[in-house]
């Protein structure tokens, strides 16, 4: 009965706290619907390297390692060189979303002397010439070596695309 007696009053202030209350101001620093095309080069650092089979990581990287690398990003975005782990690792872009200044990708890559998949995720978020994130990877081997690796990424744009 008690509760039935507040709802009004509350209904009441709170239409008397939106009263002459102005609009919130749009941001100030808001998202590009698309990453400009163009040359990109992408700084890395593993933050984090485990084992996912009990066993010694089938990789080259230990956490603390940074690499550069640069590559394309085309109306349809990125190109997965970016992305990979390694420049020797073949991939194939599966899924990407670039809009509004959110950005993923996943990947699956295959790598020389080992069966199986390597499958790095990246999420991060973009201006209109650079972007930011964490790529996330996990491979399916067929042999000892399975391992989870993060990498912190940030990248911007250095120049057109060579022809």
């Amino acid at each position: 009965m008690r509760s039935m007696v507040w709802a009004p009053a509350l209904a009441g202030l709170v239409v008397l706290a939106s009263c002459g209350s102005e609009p919130a101001p749009p941001p100030k620093d808001e998202a590009p619907e698309t990453l400009a095309p163009g040359l990109y080069e992408l700084t890395s650092e593993v933050t984090a390297v485990s084992s996912t089979d009990n066993s010694t990581p089938a990789t080259s990287l230990k956490q603390g390692d940074k690499s550069t690398v640069r590559a394309c990003v085309s109306k349809d975005g990125p190109a997965s060189e970016l992305f990979a782990e390694t420049p020797a690792d073949k991939c194939e872009v599966k899924n990407s979303y670039v809009r509004y200044g959110r950005i993923s990708a996943q990947m699956s890559c295959k790598r020389e002397g080992l069966s199986g998949d390597v499958m790095p995720a990246m999420m991060g978020s973009f201006r209109a010439d650079s972007f930011e994130g964490e790529i996330t990877t996990l491979t399916y081997l067929t042999k000892d070596g399975d391992y989870r690796m993060n990498r912190k990424i940030s990248a911007k744009r250095v120049g057109d695309c060579p022809a």
